[in-house]
């Protein structure tokens, strides 16, 4: 038996994805559908009248859709250089009563588009419950800590403060919007169906004697029994259109961006030490470095949402280039960038949802570093308070000023400790309001409305955009990761 470990793998499959997207993209999966779209046409041209299509043979293709010998196929392949026909005549051993009828008037794509068309489709319902778990998860940190006080960043610099559970918003929103592209897409895909070898339908016609009707009832019928009922595209070339390709690999590429943006926003405040990823007890950080605690999971996320989302360059260029009604050079591309951009997606969300649930908050931390900030906050409020203790403007602003330069001056120079609260009570200007400065410097009091804005966020635009997805929700388990 040959050593698997002898060859390249791909760590999309081997290292990284999920069994069921895996399985999803096999070879068991993309043969075994392809001789059930067989089943079905044949199914459907017998119901229509076609004759010589006996019920033993269709109980025979049906009985052997999963006995695939992938050996005779594959040596078929090597003598015929056309994969769809190996398959044909490996089918037609293994039910030779069906042997005569399998792909009857049908062109390759009528397997290969219809069957890769199936494949996404199952593939972005999987990826769409994992998403909605991802955000469900993320809503109730949001929750949470929708009131726990925290410096905001512009520029990564120290800006106003804002809420730990607000921050997550910025986040959900984002995710809120992949989950409508996903679901669009998902929505969006049809079925290229019974068209023939350019579109037209001529062999279908010419099967049924020119009757046009029975034509149509074909295309229909194998829709439906393919769960496409009504939405076989109503027209095509020799494949559907591979703008179909642009817009479902769009939505996971548009998906990789945000997953790299929360990802990267994590990896910052794990520097700062106010938020980290989970770390299992006997999880090592660094060989060399005993003491570190990478946040190596959000680093996954950024490294493979990279990837998914230049995947949608190989779907821009294919569509580009397809010629008239067909060329072959879609089909290698297609092979590659497609499951490879499902497969990402797949391990980006199993890797978000096991950082976004196991998220540790260092409260203690983030209150440490609002201090040595917000006095240079404050400053506006104590000019407030100073006016209506009947000060003036703009010598209490001149005051300001100069103590804030001298405290500044401390950090910058000195590496000392923010002490202009320490200046503001001993100068005698500032009497006035001396008891008032403990609550002047209260966080709670620089963070605006953002813990309402979480609870209306949350109640007005999360609740309603998961709300179709609620028993997916109540099945939810914690993401495992191999590695």
């Amino acid at each position: 038996m040959a050593d698997e470990n002898a060859k390249y793998q791909s760590p999309l499959t081997s290292r990284y994805a999920s069994a069921e997207m895996a399985a999803n993209f096999s070879n068991n999966t993309r043969f075994g559908t392809w001789r059930r779209l067989w089943v079905r046409l044949a199914q459907a041209e017998k119901q229509l009248g076609i004759s010589g299509i006996t019920d033993a043979a269709l109980a025979e293709m049906s009985a052997n859709v999963d006995n695939i010998d992938y050996k005779v196929a594959a040596e078929e392949e090597k003598r015929r250089r056309h994969d769809v026909m190996a398959h044909v005549h490996a089918f037609g051993i293994a039910a030779p009563q069906a042997a005569g009828i399998i792909h009857l008037g049908a062109t390759s794509c009528f397997v290969t588009d219809n069957a890769d068309l199936i494949i996404f489709r199952d593939a972005m319902d999987m990826l769409i419950n994992k998403l909605v778990v991802v955000i469900d998860s993320l809503s109730q940190f949001a929750r949470t800590h929708r009131a726990l006080p925290t410096l905001g960043f512009t520029h990564f610099q120290p800006a106003q403060l804002t809420t730990v559970g607000k921050r997550a918003t910025l986040w959900v929103q984002e995710l809120l919007w992949d989950l409508r592209n996903m679901q669009r897409a998902r929505d969006d895909l049809g079925f290229r169906g019974v068209k023939g070898t350019t579109g037209t339908q001529a062999s279908f016609l010419s099967l049924f004697n020119g009757d046009d009707a029975k034509v149509e009832e074909l295309d229909r019928l194998v829709a439906e029994l393919s769960g496409f009922a009504g939405k076989s595209y109503p027209v095509c070339g020799q494949t559907y259109s591979r703008k179909v390709d642009v817009d479902f690999v769009s939505a996971l590429a548009s998906f990789g961006a945000t997953a790299h943006r929360i990802a990267t926003d994590i990896r910052l405040l794990a520097n700062l030490k106010e938020i980290e990823e989970p770390f299992e007890r006997d999880q090592i950080g660094s060989s060399a470095m005993a003491y570190k605690r990478n946040p190596m999971r959000s680093e996954r996320v950024c490294s493979l949402s990279r990837h998914l989302m230049v995947l949608i360059g190989d779907v821009l260029q294919t569509a580009s280039v397809q010629w008239l009604e067909r060329t072959l050079d879609d089909s290698a591309n297609r092979r590659i960038a497609i499951p490879e951009a499902c497969l990402t997606a797949d391990i980006v969300l199993a890797t978000l949802q096991n950082v976004v649930e196991g998220l540790v908050v260092y409260p203690q931390v983030i209150a440490r570093r609002i201090r040595s900030e917000l006095p240079f906050m404050a400053t506006e409020n104590f000019i407030m308070a100073m006016v209506q203790k009947g000060g003036d403007r703009q010598e209490c602003h001149e005051q300001i000023r100069v103590l804030s330069h001298e405290a500044a001056a401390v950090v910058k120079q000195e590496g000392g400790d923010n002490d202009l609260i320490e200046r503001v009570r001993k100068c005698a200007y500032f009497a006035p309001i001396a008891g008032e400065l403990d609550s002047l410097l209260d966080p709670s009091t620089f963070i605006g409305r953002a813990p309402v804005q979480v609870d209306r966020f949350l109640a007005d635009f999360v609740a309603p955009a998961l709300a179709p997805y609620a028993d997916i929700i109540a099945q939810k388990k914690p993401a495992e990761l191999s590695v």
